[in-house]
């Protein structure tokens, strides 16, 4: 299946909508500390799709992010990737031989390569396992997520990760359309706080790095009211400088910042790579929020996107369905307000390669946070 695989330069990464599958991805990383590699591979087109040509090669590549667990072990990461995405039934066996070419390039002290999956999700248009309204329910027990990704593997060596790392529920919205089409296809209370952020003095600008500590205020105080993971502020800084601009997969970053009386309420990252536009970190303050800002902020990167020659945009993680529940249900509820198809991935998989730690390793995950190694 897999007729060639090499390791390749940082630089050589394709041209890519995939934040995470980027040079400039890698060199965010290797500002923090953490190290990459690249590699390309080809495929036969017919090994991958039913329908496929025999004659026809198709290469392509990934980036796999290098993380340290211990003195003694590490993970391979590979965020968002493979990009290039087989038909349901070739999916176990692609990655099962494309793990295997893998190995050989992984440190000796590796026992573990994680994808996190972009693919759609196999259940994700199943219409049997909706609610009688339609609405997704999420993919079913690990076991029979692992049964049907192992189906025609030889080893049977994938498992489903306790937890996925980044997001595997989205929405993305159609850049082609003008913004009046925009305005139209999102739900009247979206429109109307859009609006009303607007007549009531809601500035959004672009903010150099000199304001990153703004960002970060902001940021810090959502990361507590929503007890969510607290990145150190040098991770922001090192997306906000790094470009990677004399590789094939740079990125262009711009920091929004949404102001009323020069009160900064809400911030967002808007990092832009290949045809798309994706909002890749938000904040919002407790201080006036009948002002609406988080959606004037929203709507100046969907339409800045758009002016950058974006096809789409990404809106990066929302909860599976409207379950009121579900920890993330407060950004289905925004989110999903602004239109747009809802985009259900495979999350993160694992492939063990010392099974004796990776044992360990996942029971050990059961019992923390996760280490964050997006």
């Amino acid at each position: 299946m897999i007729t060639g695989f090499r390791q390749k330069d940082i630089e050589e990464i394709f041209c890519t909508p995939i934040v995470q599958q980027t040079a400039f991805w890698s060199e965010v990383k290797r500002r923090m500390g953490i190290s990459s590699i690249a590699c390309n591979f080809m495929v036969a087109e017919d090994d991958i799709k039913p329908q496929g040509e025999a004659n026809r090669k198709i290469t392509s590549d990934l980036l796999v992010v290098m993380r340290q667990i211990d003195p003694n072990h590490s993970i391979a990461y590979v965020p968002y990737g493979p990009e290039l995405e087989p038909a349901d039934e070739f999916r176990g066996v692609f990655l099962e031989e494309l793990s295997e070419c893998l190995r050989s390039h992984l440190p000796a002290d590796c026992f573990l390569i994680r994808y996190d999956l972009a693919w759609e999700s196999f259940w994700a248009g199943d219409e049997e396992t909706c609610t009688p309204e339609g609405l997704w329910p999420g993919p079913p027990a690990y076991p029979l997520q692992e049964l049907r990704f192992n189906f025609s593997t030889r080893n049977m060596n994938f498992r489903k990760a306790q937890s996925n790392i980044l997001p595997s529920n989205t929405v993305f919205l159609d850049l082609l359309r003008d913004e009046a089409s925009l305005l139209k296809s999102m739900k009247s209370k979206t429109r109307y706080n859009i609006g009303l952020a607007l007549r009531k003095g809601v500035t959004v600008s672009v903010a150099g790095p000199e304001q990153l500590e703004r960002w970060y205020a902001l940021y810090r105080e959502t990361a507590c009211r929503n007890n969510f993971f607290l990145h150190d502020i040098e991770h922001f800084r090192a997306v906000l400088s790094s470009r990677a601009e004399n590789t094939q997969s740079p990125a262009e970053v711009c920091l929004l910042i949404a102001e009323h009386d020069k009160d900064p309420l809400a911030a967002m990252f808007l990092v832009i790579t290949g045809n798309r536009g994706t909002y890749l970190y938000g904040a919002s303050s407790s201080h006036k929020r009948n002002l609406m800002a988080t959606y004037a902020l929203q709507w100046k990167a969907i339409t800045l996107a758009k002016e950058k020659g974006c096809s789409e945009y990404d809106m990066f993680g929302i909860s599976p369905g409207p379950d009121p529940d579900h920890p993330m249900y407060g950004l289905y509820r925004f989110k999903t307000g602004f239109g747009g198809e809802i985009y259900h991935s495979m999350g993160c998989w694992d492939y063990p390669i010392d099974n004796r730690v990776y044992s360990y390793f996942a029971a050990s995950e059961l019992t923390r946070q996760g280490y964050h190694l997006s």
